[in-house]
Parts: C-alpha cells; sequence; structure tokens
C-alpha cells in the first residue's frame, strides 16, 4: 500500500473513542478479583465440549485476504481436524471448501502452499473443478451415462470475506453478522490491500486458551516481554470495548496520546497499538507499520496450531526494506509470539497440569480473560 493510499484511511468511530478514552487515562472498567478453574484448561472432555459446541458452531477466520491476492487461486489448510480448501474463483470471490474430489473421496490438492490454476484436477482419476467449486469435466464421461455435473461441486462450507479477512463455519446456520461489524473497523487500517510478507505455523503444547488469555491482558508486557518490546509499551495504560463477543483494546505506546487522539492515523497508530481479539480464537495486532493475523487451532486439551500471518503495506521494493521487514518478523513471531507467548503458555500448561493449583487468578489488569472465559462457558 502506497502512502497517499495510507494516508487517505481513517479511524472507525470505534477506535476513535477507545484513543480519545486512552489519552484521558480511561481504562477498562476493573472487577475484583476473579479465577478460572484450572481443569479449563487441562480437561479433555472439556476440549471436546468446546469443539462441538463452539468451533463446529461458531464463525472462524481462516485466514486473511492476502493469502489469496489473485483470481484463480487455491491453499489447502487442515488445521481445524477437516481438509479445507481456501480458493479465490475467477471472478476474485472466496470460498472454503472441503478439498474432497466428489468421484471417490480422494484429497483433491495436497500441501500447505498456493496453487495458482484455473483448474483443479484431483490426481486420482484426473476429474477437474474451476475455482468457485463447479466440476467442470472428466474422463471418459461415457462411462457415468448420465450423470450430471452439477450435482457434483465441490462441497462448500459457509464462507465470508470481510474487511481483509476470510472467515468460515462447519455450520450451515452460522451467523456472519458481526464478521462484517469487524471487517468496517479493519478497513480503517487498509487490511484488505495489505502484502502477505510471511506465514509460519507455530505447533504449541498448551491450551488455547492459554494463547487467547495472553492477548487479553497487558500486565504481563513489562515482565514478560522486558527485553523485546516491553520498553515501547506504558504499563497498565490500557482500554477496551466490545463487539459481540469480540473484544477491542487499545494499548498506550511511548508516544503522546492525546496529541495522537486528535492528530492524524499514522500519528495514532505510533502512539497506540490496537488489538483485536475475535472469538473464539483470532488475534489481530496492529503495529505502527505492520499487521500481525493470528489464529488458533485447537487440537487437544494441551495442544495448539497457530498460525502466525504477518501483513504489510505493500511488497518490499529494495533489499532495505526486505531487511526492515524481516528483522520485523524475527522480533514478532520467533522473539516475543514464539520466545515469550508461546513458552509461557506451555509453562503455564505443564504447571496446571500438574495440580499444583485448582483456580487461576486474575486481577483487575486482567479482566479481558474473565469476559472471554464468560463467553466460552455461555457456549457451554
Amino acid at each position: 500500500m502506497n502512502a497517499p493510499i495510507l494516508n487517505a484511511l481513517r479511524p472507525s468511530t470505534g477506535q476513535l473513542a477507545l484513543a480519545d478514552l486512552l489519552a484521558r487515562g480511561g481504562t477498562r472498567p476493573r472487577a475484583g478479583i476473579t479465577h478460572v478453574e484450572a481443569r479449563a484448561y487441562t480437561c479433555p472432555d472439556r476440549h471436546g465440549a468446546e469443539q462441538r459446541a463452539i468451533f463446529a458452531k461458531s464463525p472462524l477466520v481462516i485466514a486473511p485476504s492476502a493469502l489469496l491476492p489473485a483470481p484463480d487461486m487455491a491453499v489447502p489448510h487442515d488445521g481445524f481436524g477437516k481438509p479445507l480448501l481456501i480458493a479465490r474463483d475467477a471472478g476474485g470471490q472466496a470460498h472454503v471448501f472441503l478439498n474432497v474430489c466428489q468421484h471417490r473421496g480422494t484429497r483433491l490438492v495436497e500441501g500447505d502452499e498456493a496453487v495458482c490454476a484455473a483448474r483443479l484436477i484431483c490426481p486420482y482419476h484426473a476429474w477437474s473443478y474451476a475455482l468457485d467449486g463447479t466440476l467442470t469435466a472428466l474422463p471418459r464421461p461415457d462411462s457415468f451415462p448420465g450423470l450430471d455435473k452439477a450435482e457434483f461441486a465441490l462441497k462448500r462450507l459457509p464462507t465470508v470475506e470481510a474487511g481483509g479477512l476470510i472467515w468460515f463455519a462447519f455450520d450451515e446456520t452460522a451467523d456472519f453478522g458481526d464478521a462484517r461489524i469487524l471487517g468496517n473497523d479493519f478497513e480503517a487500517f487498509g487490511l484488505a490491500q495489505q502484502h502477505l510478507f510471511r506465514r509460519r505455523t507455530h505447533r504449541v503444547a498448551a491450551n488455547w486458551k492459554l494463547i487467547m488469555d495472553a492477548f487479553l491482558e497487558s500486565y504481563h508486557v513489562q515482565r514478560l516481554h522486558a527485553g523485546t518490546i516491553g520498553k515501547f509499551f506504558r504499563d497498565g495504560v490500557v482500554t477496551a470495548d466490545s463487539i459481540g463477543p469480540h473484544q477491542r483494546s487499545a494499548v498506550g505506546r511511548a508516544a503522546d496520546l492525546i496529541a495522537a487522539a486528535q492528530g492524524d492515523w499514522p500519528q495514532l497508530r505510533a502512539a497506540i497499538t490496537f488489538t483485536y481479539q475475535m472469538f473464539p480464537g483470532t488475534v489481530l495486532i496492529v503495529s505502527p507499520d505492520y499487521i500481525n493475523l493470528m489464529v488458533l487451532m485447537p487440537q487437544a486439551a494441551n495442544a495448539v496450531l497457530v498460525e502466525d500471518f504477518m501483513l504489510i503495506p505493500e511488497p518490499p521494493a529494495t533489499d532495505k526494506a526486505r531487511d526492515h521487514w524481516e528483522r520485523s518478523w524475527a522480533l514478532l513471531d520467533g522473539a516475543v509470539f514464539a520466545g515469550e507467548d508461546f513458552r509461557a503458555a506451555e509453562l503455564g500448561q505443564q504447571g496446571l497440569s500438574s495440580g499444583a493449583i485448582e483456580r487461576v487468578t486474575l486481577g483487575t489488569l486482567e479482566a479481558g480473560i474473565r469476559q472471554f472465559h464468560d463467553a466460552v462457558e455461555a457456549r457451554l
């Protein structure tokens, strides 16, 4: 995204309201001490209940739009327990299909890298599909007398693309209203126009909720991240609000918050890190000049896959620019997320699984965690 486009972006009403509240010293409403039962992170039966009641029914973010920057692209995806295929058809529409040929059930596309082609051809019997899922051709059609190709389209799951994110659901009745509301906020960042610089999937030996917890409070930033990003933020200077079950937070950086709240968008992004915790398991972190999207895919009570996408305004045009983004990627994805946040979650999982404590204790700077767990409990 070039500078004129970036400068033309404007914050949303909700983002400005949070910035104004933060500049005036406001914070998230402070309740007293609360608790979360340790078994919420360790019980295998609880994990199964969450999969059935939450992940099987809720709209889920699967990827940024930037993963498929052009028509006729597809990316296989196995993180949510079924073989999926994220695709963008010739007309530019995004789809999430089951990655299964409708002939004999063979996986249609292997691997996890993007495929650029107008047709996807099954490796078993060469049935071919357009990127909108329609069956276009099959060898020896005479051997299937009376077959109606329209009845053999790929199985499409409910899919919505909004504000630069691709959402899908396993449940045909899922409501994507919140996705569209959040999409309006993401347009303020130009999320749909970002370039995907890097992506990496981490396997973390921890419950998925421990990862979400880390991005629902800033209490740990000056402590856990003291040697990396802690110096960029103000301790406990944070506020937040909600959009349905989703949370939107603003954390004060080391700039002049009052001036930033009254200034332009680049000033505001330099002074405040906006973070969106999208229920159930997605985190969007807006740094001053790039954006990280993390998609959580629970695998077991003590294991989760976390796919981290780094989005930048435009493809690097020079070696100097590429080096800048490489260093940013190494800092966030490598040192901060993998080395600190994910490691802390793994250590927490080990401690909770030991039986040493029966419940986690939350202070007033961790109210977002309480709100998140209330949303989980409500759906169970």
